[in-house]
């Protein structure tokens, strides 16, 4: 565990504190965490599958709960196409991709929009679920299309591009 940051339990919930704010979790049941020498320790009560499986998921859990309080995440989106831009008004991002209205996204509690360029957004927060669905969220407003790649995609997203019409041989009847 890094340096200012403590790890709780209370009422079967994991409460991380760090630097950039404060995360909990439900605790599975079977599975305990207990804080040791300044590592955390995750064991499980039994041996079935629903338990060894609840085991790798709350290790997992706990690790991006002290990396979110420590250092936070972040997505980066691009928007492809022309006329594709993005706007802050406010704490509103205000999206136009070729509808006939521009659409409005508003921005949650604990996650932070930037926008970069007319054509970037970068969503940042401390928990690593909420800003993966956010911006999946936003994403799924124009998703990426296989002919010309316009839509919004991910920065490390790379849209498998298909080929257009085949034009027929002009001699064939």
């Amino acid at each position: 565990m890094p340096q200012g940051v403590t790890l709780e339990i209370k009422n079967n919930a994991i409460v991380v504190k760090g630097p950039k704010g404060e995360l909990q979790e439900v605790l599975q049941r079977g599975i305990s965490v207990e804080v040791k020498d300044g590592q955390v320790h995750v064991t499980r009560k039994g041996d079935d599958k629903q338990t060894r499986a609840f085991h790798g998921l709350v290790r997992s859990l706990v690790a991006n709960m002290i990396e979110g309080v420590t250092k936070g995440f972040e997505r980066q989106l691009e928007m492809v196409g022309t006329g594709y831009r993005v706007v802050m008004q406010g704490t509103t991002l205000v999206l136009s991709v070729g509808f006939s209205h521009t659409v409005d996204v508003l921005q949650p509690q604990g996650i932070t929009f930037i926008v970069e360029g007319n054509n970037k957004i970068l969503v940042k927060g401390i928990s690593k679920h909420d800003v993966g669905q956010i911006a999946a969220n936003i994403r799924k407003i124009r998703p990426p299309e296989p002919y010309k790649g316009k839509g919004i995609k991910y920065a490390d997203e790379v849209v498998r591009r298909k080929a257009g019409k085949a034009v027929k041989a002009a001699g064939a009847a």
